[in-house]
């Protein structure tokens, strides 16, 4: 990832972004041009990931009804799953949704002040979810450079890197190999390359930050 004076103002909107995308689709996910939004955002700070959401963007067409088809194929069922997206089915032994390590990530959301609302019906650690968590680390991480507080800088800078650390990093690459080596969704094959890509360069600046 390129370092850049305005990667910390990008972070938060391409975490969001992703995060949208691997929601079940809406009409406003069609029409507000969301992977656009996300190929121009990333052209800045992760070249390879905007080409991958540049082939997205290609591959999408406008048949909400042909992309929620393929998204319930991939991640919902009722049938085979072809990339189940909770990290427990990848992180624990049981392979099962709701295994410890889900626990593990409310227990990170609720230390960081946040818990998941009565009314949201998914589990902690849908990818989603996680991806919408960074979101918010990035967002406070962005809080702190306007106020010119170093020392909530570099705390939301490491709780996002551990977070990558020990949750997401683990199976980003499982989850995101299904979805690519079941070559039948070129968009979701797009998506998850991009995801890929940009998780592993924003792991890896985490990281040189932290031990510069």
């Amino acid at each position: 990832m390129k370092d850049s004076p305005d990667l910390a103002a990008f972070r938060e909107d391409i975490y969001r972004l992703l995060s949208a995308s691997f929601y079940p689709p809406t009409v406003e996910f069609l029409t507000e041009n969301c992977r656009a939004s996300l190929a121009g955002l990333l052209e800045q700070s992760v070249p390879d990931a905007a080409r991958h959401a540049r082939d997205a963007v290609k591959a999408i067409g406008t048949n909400l009804e042909s992309l929620a088809v393929e998204h319930a194929r991939l991640f919902i069922g009722p049938f085979h799953l072809v990339a189940p997206p909770y990290g427990s089915i990848y992180l624990d032994e049981a392979k099962t949704v709701m295994g410890d390590s889900t626990a593990r990530v409310a227990a990170f959301y609720h230390s960081c002040g946040l818990q998941l609302a009565d009314d949201f019906h998914e589990l902690p650690d849908h990818f989603a979810v996680e991806l919408e968590f960074m979101s918010f680390l990035a967002f406070r991480q962005r809080e702190a450079e306007t106020v010119g507080d170093r020392c909530e800088v570099e705390k939301y800078a490491g709780l996002q890197g551990e977070f990558l650390e020990k949750f997401l990093m683990p199976w980003l690459e499982p989850f995101t190999s299904a979805i690519i080596d079941d070559g039948e969704s070129p968009f979701y094959q797009a998506l998850a390359r991009c995801t890929a890509a940009f998780i592993s360069a924003d792991y890896a600046a985490l990281k040189r930050k932290s031990n510069a």
